[in-house]
């Protein structure tokens, strides 16, 4: 899992047919890299989600649509100068 900030929304006229009826947001990670992942909970542009990967990122979606990257949750609170294990 990673947590990245979402940029905005993805506008697709033409989709495979598993992937017609999701939601797609490019997401930004910590250095500026970009992705586009499918967006299983309602994001908007300036939050910050935790994302899912891989074949775990197609369960979370809960059918078989064709992604290796799902929104898993969006982060409420999180402060970047807090260390992880409260250090």
């Amino acid at each position: 899992m990673d947590i990245m900030q979402v940029e905005r929304s993805l506008v697709c006229t033409r989709r495979v047919p598993g992937l017609q009826s999701v939601s797609l947001r490019v997401l930004r990670d910590a250095k500026g890299g970009r992705a586009v992942a499918v967006d299983t909970v309602g994001a908007h542009p300036g939050n910050w989600v935790f994302t899912i990967s891989g074949s775990a990122a197609r369960v979370a979606v809960g059918t078989r649509i064709l992604t290796d990257l799902s929104i898993g949750g969006i982060i409420d609170r999180w402060d970047e100068d807090e260390p992880i294990d409260g250090a």
